[in-house]
């Protein structure tokens, strides 16, 4: 019997922070290119608010090409690319026109462990794979060319599989990398298992 894909609904709330956290212990899947499935459990989110968030690409209206992903309504993807390298991928949260989103910074790997070793030419499981949110797209096959997919189809997909991390241990730090955003950036959007060794490095 195949896992429950979280519904539209999940996504399509209006507190991103709240989503965020949820996300923690969800299991991000992904079947590319006839390739098999891969998936791996959420271990580190970060939370990004489309209004008072200067962090946010698409803070108080800022509309472009990239951006416009962001003001659909929540349940697709929000894919770009990072110092031309790097596909970072997002779930746009919220309702159409509040370009809402949460970055997925890291995952622990669950199914097609080979095929994520074979993407990221590595030998071994551990951190290095998939700690890090460039490094986890690559393991899943995710980029930009996804941008703006449905996560309720078969590309990629968010299941719930009831792993459970107790709130108690869930830690919220600043997020990474945005010093440009002045006092939003001290906002403490980040979140990982305190337990958890697969969580990126700053």
């Amino acid at each position: 019997m195949s896992n429950p894909k979280l519904s539209l609904s999940f996504y399509q709330r209006q507190d991103v922070v709240s989503v965020a956290q949820e996300l923690i212990g969800k299991v991000l899947c992904t079947q590319i290119d006839n390739a098999p499935l891969t998936s791996g459990i959420i271990t580190e989110t970060e939370a990004y608010c489309g209004r008072g968030d200067k962090a946010c690409h698409a803070n108080n209206g800022t509309r472009t090409d990239r951006t416009e992903t962001m003001y659909r309504a929540g349940g697709i993807s929000y894919i770009y690319l990072c110092y031309g390298i790097h596909h970072l991928f997002n779930v746009v949260t919220n309702v159409e026109g509040k370009a809402d989103a949460v970055l997925i910074r890291a995952i622990q790997p669950l199914d097609g462990k080979n095929v994520m070793l074979h993407r990221r030419s590595k030998q071994e499981i551990n951190p290095s794979l998939t700690a890090g949110p460039g490094r986890l797209t690559q393991a899943l096959g995710i980029t930009t060319e996804l941008d703006g997919t449905t996560l309720t189809e078969n590309k990629i997909w968010i299941e719930d599989r009831e792993i459970g991390f107790s709130a108690s241990s869930l830690v919220a730090t600043e997020r990474v990398g945005v010093d440009y955003a002045g006092e939003d950036a001290k906002l403490p959007w980040r979140f990982y298992p305190q337990e958890s060794k697969w969580v990126s490095q700053k």
